[in-house]
């Protein structure tokens, strides 16, 4: 499965855990794992508090103090504090599908994280039954 996500900044995270949760709904797999995988050198996933905005407003502000939009990079295009966030982060995660649900912790959300924006992305979804 597959979708596509249109960014509207340079720099955010966009919560994508009710995208995987259809997914998973919809494939019937009541137990197994679940990969997001974003296809991007400039973009990335990763899964963290989902409950506090100020978590993600802290992670990008801390990202943005360690590599800054304009450093003294050597990538010609100019976006390689985006290619290094992207790869701090990773290109995609894996969550325990158990009686049908995800497995994630209380406050714990899905996020594609743009560091080039604004874009249009994909993210693709792969779910494996453990049956």
């Amino acid at each position: 499965m597959e979708f596509t996500i249109k960014t509207t900044k340079d720099q955010q995270f966009i919560n994508i855990t009710s995208y995987v949760r259809r997914a998973v709904s919809d494939s019937g797999v009541k137990g197994g794992i679940v990969t997001v995988f974003v296809p991007h050198t400039t973009a990335g996933v990763t899964i963290n508090e989902n409950a506090d905005s100020d978590v993600v407003a802290d992670i990008l502000s801390g990202l943005n103090k360690a590599f800054p939009v304009h450093g003294s990079y050597l990538h010609f295009e100019g976006n390689s504090h985006a290619h290094i966030k992207a790869s701090l982060m990773g290109s995609s995660c894996t969550v325990i599908i158990e009686n049908g649900a995800l497995k994630l912790g209380t406050w714990q959300g899905i996020y594609f994280c743009e560091f080039d924006g604004p874009r249009n992305r994909k993210v693709y979804i792969k779910i494996l039954s453990d049956s």
